[in-house]
This record gives structure tokens, C-alpha cells and sequence, in this order.
């Protein structure tokens, strides 16, 4: 596609028409945001003072946790914030500043012990070792760090599933919410790490939880990082899915655990196997952008690029990045192309030879391009569009253009 400064396109295409209109008042909305604000939020019952009048507590503290996750500030519980509140996540404040005790930011020595007291039924016990320790070796990777497992006494991360309250000031919520947390380095319980039992845990699957990636970001926070507010980061305080087999850590999350630690003195040098490039997160700013894809969804407009894209809804002034596997966990990353058929409310994503269908936030069925008879000599393509006056799918193909 061509390139374009994608900030000043969303400034041209979209128009502010009002502010996100709140949610109704719904009780069991409103107690699930309480909730949500008093353990990540440090949110308390009373008002505060400002500009000579009161303001609610929750109105400022929904404005901090909308302000961290790049959401429209506006100190209401709208349908953004709601939908971000609702997202299987970490239990570790998103703030290290609201953890009960002032904590150091890394540990004193960079040979730690690790133990496993338990492990979860949902996963055989070498799968669990596995994903546990290839959890661990994503940081000393970039780091000098070292980690040996033990098998009784104290290590300096307990690893452990439990469910409920386990006692420690962090209880868990049942499925689907808190799937983990973990403290930051200090004597007693600081470095260990605790998994939601009421969670689905998996070695390879995309369904349920994955154990390496949850505990990779877990296994962050005991080594002293607190929660990133850049979406794609490991450290971003959401769960999604990526596959475990291509992982590769972040430049985000490299930098700033290598600023606690320095940078791994003994990387091995293989010409036949180069280090992985740590992924960035696009900047949507940046002159120099080309986009991957775009296309309109029910109204918002998307916008792709590498493993992400951004989202824009006509009524609103921000414009939300997200991981495109947070939305749709099967849908591959890089994409060629995408187009919207209003009149199916259908989606299509296009990557090489392979076309998924989305209805709004659902995978609905694959195809491939030769069901657009297109010829077997298109192997890719480099754009797409929906022309709604003819209702004409149009694939772009180099200098080329089939209808």
C-alpha cells in the first residue's frame, strides 16, 4: 500500500460528532469497575478537592487507568473502559507506586534459584517444567541472569497454582480474570509467582491461557518491572496470545529490563543462527510508515501493521493500537490486504494464498484467493476494496487490477 503519515490521515478522515456516551448506570458494571480500580487503581471510597469542587474518587481514578491504557480520559465508565476492564489480565497494579510497600527495582545478584511447589491438571507435569523454564530463559536471554532450578527449601521464586485466597493480599477472582501475579524482588515472598487454578492452562495451544507466555510476563514483574503501557510489550498488563514456538521479547520489555541488569555478557555468536530481531511497536506518527492493510469495521476505521493495528471510531478523538491477536487470536500477523462488504457485515483478511472472513469480532470460515477466481498465477495480493456501488470486490496485484 502506499505510505502514509498515519497521523495526519486519522486528523483528515475522522470528525468529532460528542464524547463517548457512558454506559447505563448498570450495578453489576459499576461494582466490577470498583473492583477493578481498588486493586489496580489504589482506589478509595471518598472524594477529593479539585479546581474548588469535589471529585469523585472513581472519576479520577478511571481517568489514571484510561490515561495508562490510551483510552479517551473522560473519568466515566464508557464502553471502552468497560471492554478494557473485562480483559483477562495480571493482578500486579498497574503502577508499581500502588503496591503497599516501597520495593527495590531488581534483585542484588544475578545467579537465582527457582522452585515449583505444584503444578496444574490441565497440563502433564514436563510440560509445565518446559514452559516454566523457557519462561525464565526469555530473560536471561538479554540479560546476565541465571536461573537453577531446586527441588526443596526456599528458592528466590516460589512458583506455585492456587486458587481463591491464598492469603498473600492479592486474591484471585475465578475464571477469566486475574489469571496471575507476581512480586517484585524483596525478602519473604517477594520474586514468587502465583497462577489462578480456576484458569485453563496450555503447552501449545491458542485456546485457553497460555502457561509460557502468562509466566513470562509474570516471571517480569519478580524481576523488578512493573507494568508497560505499550501495547505489543510483554509487559503490557493484558493477555494475548502469540505463538510460543516464534516468540521473541519485545524491544520495549529488552530495554528496560537491561536497565536493570545490564545486557547478557555471554550471547552466543552464530552466523547460521543470528539473534532475533526485538519486535517495536509501530509508531503511528512516524513519517516514514507504510501500512500493511486498512479497512472500516461496523463504522470504525482500522488501520494494520505488523502485529498490530490501530482502531478509530468516528466519535471519538483517540485512535486505540492493539495487537491484532487480541481480537482475533487466529488471524495471522503481517497482513497483505482487507476489505469490509457492508452489505454481509463481513471482513476479509488477506496473507499469501489464504483469506479469513470476520464478522465483527468472530472468525467466521477460511478460503483462499482462487475462491475470487482470481488466476493461479496471484500468489499474493497488495490491496483490496469493496466498491459499494457496484458490489465489486477490487484486488490490486502490481500494476494490475482484477474486478
Amino acid at each position: 500500500m502506499k505510505t502514509y503519515q498515519l497521523c495526519i490521515l486519522i486528523g483528515l478522515v475522522f470528525r468529532v460528532h460528542s464524547d463517548p456516551t457512558p454506559l447505563p448506570n448498570e450495578k453489576h458494571d459499576e461494582e466490577l469497575a470498583k473492583n477493578y480500580l481498588k486493586k489496580l487503581y489504589n482506589l478509595k471510597e471518598e472524594s477529593k478537592p479539585s479546581f474548588g469542587r469535589e471529585v469523585s474518587e472513581m472519576s479520577l481514578k478511571l481517568g489514571e487507568m484510561q490515561q495508562f491504557f490510551g483510552l479517551k480520559v473522560t473519568g466515566t465508565l464508557d464502553a471502552d473502559t468497560l471492554e478494557m476492564m473485562k480483559m483477562p489480565r495480571c493482578g500486579v497494579p498497574d503502577v508499581a507506586a500502588y503496591t503497599k510497600e516501597p520495593l527495590p527495582l531488581a534483585w542484588a545478584k544475578t545467579k537465582l534459584t527457582y522452585r515449583i511447589e505444584n503444578y496444574t491438571p490441565d497440563m502433564s507435569e514436563a510440560e509445565v517444567d518446559d514452559s516454566l523454564e523457557r519462561a525464565l530463559q526469555v530473560w536471561a536471554r538479554v540479560t546476565p541472569l541465571r536461573f537453577t532450578r531446586i527441588y526443596s527449601g526456599v528458592a528466590d521464586i516460589m512458583i506455585s497454582f492456587v486458587g481463591g485466597d491464598r492469603g498473600d493480599g492479592s486474591p484471585f477472582d475465578g475464571p477469566n480474570g486475574f489469571l496471575a501475579h507476581a512480586f517484585f524482588p524483596s525478602p519473604g515472598i517477594g520474586g514468587d509467582a502465583h497462577f489462578d487454578e480456576d484458569e485453563t492452562f496450555t503447552f501449545k495451544s491458542s485456546r485457553g491461557y497460555n502457561l509460557f507466555l502468562v509466566a513470562a510476563h509474570e516471571f517480569g514483574h519478580s524481576l523488578g518491572l512493573d507494568h508497560s503501557n505499550v501495547p505489543g510489550a510483554l509487559m503490557y498488563p493484558t493477555y494475548t496470545y502469540t505463538n510460543p514456538d516464534t516468540f521473541v521479547l519485545p524491544r520495549d520489555d529488552v530495554n528496560r529490563i537491561q536497565a536493570l541488569y545490564g545486557s547478557n555478557p555471554k550471547k552466543p555468536v552464530d552466523p547460521d543462527k543470528p539473534e532475533p530481531t526485538p519486535p517495536v511497536t509501530p509508531d503511528a506518527c512516524d513519517p516514514n510508515l507504510v501500512l500493511d492493510a486498512a479497512t472500516t469495521l461496523r463504522g470504525e476505521k482500522l488501520f494494520f501493521k505488523n502485529r498490530f493495528f490501530w482502531r478509530s471510531h468516528p466519535q471519538l478523538t483517540t485512535v486505540d493500537q492493539f495487537l491484532i491477536k487480541f481480537f482475533w487470536p487466529g488471524l495471522p500477523d503481517y497482513l497483505d490486504a482487507a476489505f469490509e462488504d457492508t452489505s454481509a457485515d463481513l471482513v476479509y483478511i488477506f496473507k499469501g494464498q489464504k483469506v479469513w472472513t470476520v464478522s465483527g469480532y468472530d472468525i467466521k470460515n477460511h478460503k483462499t484467493l482462487r475462491s475470487f477466481s482470481l488466476p493461479a498465477t496471484v500468489q499474493k495480493i497488495d490491496a483490496a476494496f469493496y466498491d459499494e456501488d457496484t458490489l465489486k470486490a477490487l484486488f490490486l496485484v502490481g500494476k494490475s487490477y482484477y474486478r
